[in-house]
Formats: structure tokens, sequence, C-alpha cells
């Protein structure tokens, strides 16, 4: 007769990364206050005890995987922007970086950008905390191509152009949500059209892409 091995016990962290994983396709489809920490249980395959033992509220859980998808994505995004080449061919390699990380984590993008209707003064604290510290890491990132443009990376005018940047390319993401017929690099070129030409007119650009 053959032996039957135990049942491993999954680690903490791999549980952890469970739960947060289905935290955040529940949240991204149903919202903050439609989605009940039982369905979260559910869908990570663990009791309401066990995701209690990680998360003590769905408001620490759910800001959370806010960080650690704000992490992911300014991860995914950052090794384009501070790469090797021409300020074109990076701005270009980034833009297809966001776009394909809107396409491979659609519900991690919707979450961070869509979803901010949580009505919760913690929550919406966090939410600026998170967009502040992207747009100021993005601008660390573009020093060397902001000072071109005679831009001083930690001026407000220098955020500005960078949050300009992430907000109008992620609008461009919706869009293309809305219309996924067009290859992402037909969408790359749209962007660079706009966003390309219009840096590459500034005083002092030579650089071509």
């Amino acid at each position: 007769m053959a032996i039957q091995e135990p049942k491993r016990r999954m680690r903490g962290s791999a549980r952890r990364a469970r739960i947060t994983e289905a935290a955040l396709e529940v949240f991204a489809s149903r919202g903050y206050h439609a989605t009940a920490m039982e369905e979260i249980a559910a869908a990570a395959g663990v009791t309401r005890s066990v995701l209690y033992d990680h998360f003590p509220s769905k408001r620490v859980l759910l800001i959370t995987v806010l960080q650690e998808q704000n992490a992911r994505l300014v991860e995914h995004i950052g090794a384009r922007i501070t790469g090797t080449g021409s300020p074109g061919r990076r701005l270009r390699a980034t833009l297809d970086a966001y776009f394909s990380f809107s396409e491979d984590w659609p519900d991690a993008r919707r979450l961070l950008f869509d979803h901010t209707d949580e009505n919760d003064p913690e929550i919406k604290a966090v939410r600026w905390g998170i967009c502040e510290t992207r747009t100021r890491s993005v601008a660390v990132m573009l020093a060397r191509d902001l000072r071109n443009l005679g831009l001083d990376p930690d001026s407000d005018t220098a955020h500005a152009v960078v949050e300009l940047l992430l907000s109008g390319t992620d609008g461009l993401a919706q869009w293309w949500a809305r219309n996924p017929s067009m290859p992402r690099a037909r969408l790359v070129d749209a962007a660079m059209l706009v966003l390309w030409n219009g840096l590459s007119q500034a005083p002092g650009r030579t650089s071509t892409a």
C-alpha cells in the first residue's frame, strides 16, 4: 500500500503573498466598500482567522496592497527610465514598460489609479503619499533629462511635468483598455508623437528619438 506523504504546511510569507494577490484581484473588481474580508479569504484559500493573523483589518490590507503594487510599478518602469541610450529611446522604452505593466497587471493599474472612492481619511492620505512618492521617485530618475530642459528636479515645476507624464500615460492606458485591438507598439508611437515632439521642442533639446 502506498504511503501518503504528509501535506506540507505553507510558509507564512507564501501565505501572505497569496492573500495580497487575492486581495488585489477582489479590490480591483469590486472596490473597497463592496469587498468583504470573507471574500478575500475564500479567494486566497485561507480561513478568516488566518487572514486576520496577517492583516488585522480590511483597511490595513488595502493599504498594504497599494504600497506593494506601487513599488512594483516604480521598479518596472524605473529600469527603463535609467537605462542606456538617448533620451528619446529611454522615453519610448519607459512608455512601453508602462503599457506592458497595465497589460500584465491590469488589476494593479486599476487599483492604483481608478479606485479612489474609499471615502476613508487614512486611505486617502496613503493614496496621496503614494502618488507624491511615485512622482518624486520618477523625478529623481529623470533628473538628468529634467536638467537638460532647464528644470531643477526638486522643483514644483519639474514635479508637475512628471505628474503630467504619468497621468497622461495612464489616461492612454485606460483608453487602451477600452480599445484593446490597437497593438502596443502603435500605442507607444502615438504617445511618442505627443510627448517626445513636445519635449524635443524645449530650449536646448537637440537629441533625436
